[in-house]
């Protein structure tokens, strides 16, 4: 594969890694880029005071989108053998992983 379409294909188990990673720090320490607040209808930048009910689920999606489109971007300049390597481990590991992390962060739901 050459050209725009190789590049794709190597990043996109890093972005996807990355993405999952950063999401799962995201919710859990509440970076949020941006807030909405349902009940005003009003957005605001990184975590806003709460105001009813605030949403920050959209931002941690931006959160996470740009923090793993950084990370995916810094892969192209590493060797394209070494990022499809860990790649591949990278497309089993991260999942199983998380699937860990998550069952910790919401332990006290199930362990009342």
């Amino acid at each position: 594969m050459n050209g725009a379409s190789g590049n794709l294909a190597r990043v996109l188990p890093v972005f996807s890694a990355a993405f999952a990673a950063i999401y799962i720090a995201s919710v859990q320490y509440n970076w949020a880029l941006f807030t909405y607040q349902a009940q005003s209808g009003q957005w605001g930048w990184l975590v806003q005071p709460r105001e009813g009910t605030p949403m920050y689920w959209y931002g941690w999606l931006a959160t996470s989108a740009l923090g793993a489109g950084a990370i995916a971007l810094l892969s192209l300049a590493l060797p394209a053998r070494l990022v499809e390597r860990a790649g591949a481990v990278l497309v089993w590991l991260v999942p199983v992983a998380m699937m860990g992390v998550i069952g910790y962060v919401l332990r006290g739901y199930f362990l009342r």
